[in-house]
């Protein structure tokens, strides 16, 4: 069976500096993971590597899409399993590298992505609702559709409470029950995933936050803008591009988008590390102020040398 290597775990706990760094040891080549970093031009609020760290390390999956494109986990799944094969045949080591759990999962295991295709206008007229009269009247749809994601999804999760109510026009099932599939996994996989004290890993978003403002994050977006990218566009609604949307518009001054961002991104860590809390076979590496980076690349080197033994 095909090995592939994953490293995962939540937004800024240090997956991409990881892998890097394992490439250094291993002949590895990395899949992102990540549903923002396929779109072009987003480079700053998406993370991605540099030029430079992609030069080092073959990346596969960034850079593959135009903001106003369409871009699904079931692609993902399909062109990430085409990543595995070429760079398994190139006798490389596939390395899959994101915090978009979902993703991991369609990789990882065999069911079936395409039974509900986007539904491009009834998303509309759901945003379009969701406008007039709020979230919580699109969410309320959910209440006798599909109640474990109406208990689960936040009315403000307009995009997930979208694709619940999407997924059961399409099939008369509710989403939440996919989960409950018997699924076969298609590789030997080991996945490590970055575990951070709370505490300090909301330190570290919130200091991502100020570097990525430093960086040119509101220049960034006022670029996509400029260059005829809608606010409208999914890749648009993606965390830091909206909330600099809405300090462009007058919602909100420099300091308070600030703010907001470190929230949202912090409530966005809390769901990642609620997702993976559930998912079966992750190896957690701790990692913070009481453990050097040469200690985690060591336990991940030896947890990595045992597994491509057998």
């Amino acid at each position: 069976m095909t090995k592939v290597l994953v490293i995962t775990g939540p937004t800024a706990s240090g997956k991409s500096r990881l892998a890097l760094d394992l490439a250094e040891i291993y002949p590895i080549e990395i899949i992102s993971a990540d549903s923002m970093q396929v779109y072009r031009y987003m480079d700053i609020g998406t993370d991605k590597a540099t030029p430079e760290q992609m030069k080092q390390v073959p990346h596969h999956l960034v850079d593959i899409k135009y903001p106003d494109e369409p871009w699904s986990v079931s692609e993902f799944q399909m062109l990430a399993r085409e990543a595995v094969a070429d760079i398994t045949s190139r006798g490389r080591l596939p390395c899959i590298v994101g915090g978009t759990g979902f993703y991991i999962r369609a990789l990882l295991y065999d069911f079936p992505l395409r039974d509900a295709p986007p539904d491009q206008k009834l998303r509309q007229e759901l945003k379009v609702l969701a406008e007039r009269r709020g979230p919580a009247v699109v969410h309320e749809m959910l209440k006798d559709i599909d109640p474990e994601s109406y208990q689960t999804l936040h009315p403000n999760d307009l995009k997930r409470v979208i694709r619940a109510i999407e997924y059961y026009r399409a099939t008369n099932r509710p989403i939440s029950e996919r989960k409950y599939l018997k699924k076969k996994r298609i590789y030997d996989s080991l996945m490590l995933a970055i575990q951070w004290d709370r505490k300090e890993l909301y330190e570290k978003i919130d200091d991502r936050v100020d570097e990525q403002f430093e960086r040119g994050l509101v220049e960034e977006v006022l670029n996509l803008l400029k260059m005829g990218y809608s606010e409208e566009l999914n890749s648009m609604q993606g965390l830091g591009y909206k909330e600099i949307i809405w300090m462009l518009k007058g919602l909100a001054t420099e300091a308070e988008t600030k703010d907001i961002l470190k929230r949202n991104t912090r409530r966005f860590a809390k769901r990642q590390f609620t997702w993976f809390a559930k998912e079966e076979g992750i190896i957690w590496l701790p990692f913070g102020k009481h453990k050097t980076r040469s200690q985690l690349i060591e336990e991940a080197r030896r947890l990595i040398d045992d597994w491509l033994k057998t």
